[in-house]
């Protein structure tokens, strides 16, 4: 477990290296000028050329890279053009409402996919089975911004139950978490359905009921447990990339998450910003990408990694 540990933490910073250069190659491609950004756009010219040769743009693209890299592996990842603060700062300011909103949908998908997987695999065939099935189909082809608006339309505009975007208070959290767990949901359903359907056919499963365990009990205490090991991998992946910044529900609901701030430093041309939000949205998919690998192990024995 040690050695594959090694290898995965050597293949993350592969990873967040190769991110680092095509953002950094893809934010200088842009076509604006970095320095007039930060100049602001009344500045004269000599103002632009001075900033210019102070952030030191001036100098041919790899020299800037080394810079940014050096400075970055001690911490210092620049100061936004836009905010006029340190990236770092910027990002860990936003980072709290990123992490409730990822723990939020999460709760969601669970509390929708869960329930609904165990008993569409249950009722195999029946009309429940059919109609879980085709909600799921639905969910999933849903656009996550499209949905957000109809909510946002019906339960804040219409029936002004929750507030109309923004982080308002504890209700605020609602519209966006159903927004992620509507769509997530359904899809967990559909794998839990699959992998349930597998695990029901087994010949434990056949002998606890042989036994006359009741359903329930043989659902509950011998196939989803073993049934409930693909989830489990989702959920992990769903973490590291709610972490990171949910950018389209984030911006549809104003919620001053890490997804909003990328939004925002892609609309600004804010350079140092947009590599900040990468990198850390990066980093944090990679390290939680591992840890789900090495929880997956231990809720299943016969997994051995070298």
């Amino acid at each position: 477990m040690t050695t594959y540990i090694a290898r995965r933490l050597l293949l993350a910073v592969l990873v967040v290296w190769g991110v680092s250069v095509l953002t950094f190659v893809l934010a200088y491609m842009v076509p604006a000028d970095p320095a007039r950004v930060y100049a602001g756009s009344n500045a004269t010219a000599q103002t632009v050329a001075h900033i210019r040769q102070q952030l030191g743009l001036n100098r041919p693209l790899p020299i800037q890279y080394v810079d940014y890299v050096n400075r970055a592996l001690h911490g210092n990842f620049g100061i936004s053009y836009k905010l006029q603060t340190p990236v770092l700062t910027a990002i860990m300011s936003r980072f709290p409402y990123s992490a409730v909103l990822a723990l939020a949908g999460i709760f969601v998908e669970l509390l929708i996919g869960i329930p609904i997987g165990i008993l569409a695999a249950v009722k195999r065939g029946s009309w429940l089975d059919h109609s879980a099935m085709g909600m799921a189909m639905l969910g999933v082809s849903a656009p996550q911004f499209w949905l957000g608006l109809i909510l946002l339309y019906s339960f804040g505009y219409v029936w002004p139950i929750f507030p109309l975007g923004l982080a308002q208070g504890p209700t605020s959290i609602v519209l966006p978490a159903v927004t992620i767990g509507l769509g997530g949901g359904v899809w967990y359903a559909r794998i839990l359905r699959s992998s349930m359907l597998d695990t029901l056919s087994q010949d434990y499963v056949r002998t606890a009921r042989a036994k006359g365990i009741r359903k329930v009990a043989v659902v509950a205490r011998h196939a989803l447990p073993n049934a409930i090991s693909p989830v489990v991998t989702m959920v992990g992946l769903d973490m590291a990339y709610f972490l990171g910044g949910i950018v389209v529900v984030e911006s549809v609901f104003g919620w001053p998450g890490i997804g909003q701030l990328a939004y925002q430093a892609i609309q600004n041309d804010d350079i140092p910003l947009i590599m900040g939000t990468v990198l850390f949205a990066s980093v944090i998919i990679v390290l939680v990408n591992i840890v789900t690998d090495v929880l997956y192990a231990f809720l299943n024995p016969r997994i051995v990694y070298d």
